[in-house]
């Protein structure tokens, strides 16, 4: 009796041993959460990229079509800003803060608000002393400066979690004259 149990044990272990038919489905179960991980991964990574990429690409073009005028109006600004922050679509321009101040720098380098608007954030106060770098900083001259943030949360927070601060600083010389002057 104890022989016939050995025998057919081991029939039934020769059998298991030599079938293959769920080996695929033990592989997946395993590997599925490592390949979800990953896929969200790249999805959230990619979004953060593409936002970062569009808060430079937004920095760049408010400076730069800032610089392309000899003065400003309040409507221009309006429009300078509005144009600017359609750059982030499909992203909500609701959380983009956008500071573009125009820069006067003294013949001792002391670099000093001349006029300041901002959209979503506060603009920076007329006279104010403000540090620029020393590759910009040039005696007697005019800058204008555009820094913009945004908090990039991401969609569904599996990989990356908390909030991000995207955010770019640029500076540009006027093109047309020595100052880029604000009417209101």
């Amino acid at each position: 009796m104890v022989s016939v149990m050995k025998t057919a044990r081991r029939r039934v272990l020769r059998r298991f041993t030599r079938e293959n038919s769920g080996v695929s489905a033990l592989e997946f179960a395993l590997l599925l959460p490592l390949m979800v991980t990953l896929y969200l991964g790249g999805v959230e990574i990619g979004d953060a990229l593409t936002i970062n990429r569009k808060v430079t690409h937004v920095s760049s073009s408010l400076a730069d079509l800032v610089t392309q005028s000899r003065f400003i109006t309040n409507s221009d600004m309006q429009n300078i800003l509005d144009a600017t922050a359609a750059i982030m679509t499909p992203y909500d321009d609701d959380l983009l803060s956008i500071v573009v101040s125009g820069v006067s720098i003294d013949g001792e380098g002391v670099a000093r608000v001349a006029w300041s608007d901002a959209r979503n954030d506060t603009p920076l106060p007329e006279n104010a002393t403000i540090t620029l770098p020393m590759q910009v900083t040039q005696p007697n001259s005019f800058i204008v400066t555009a820094e913009v943030h945004y908090p990039y949360t991401p969609t569904i927070g599996y990989v990356m979690t908390g909030t991000f601060d995207m955010w770019d600083q640029f500076f540009l010389r006027p093109r047309l004259s020595d100052t880029v002057n604000r009417i209101p």
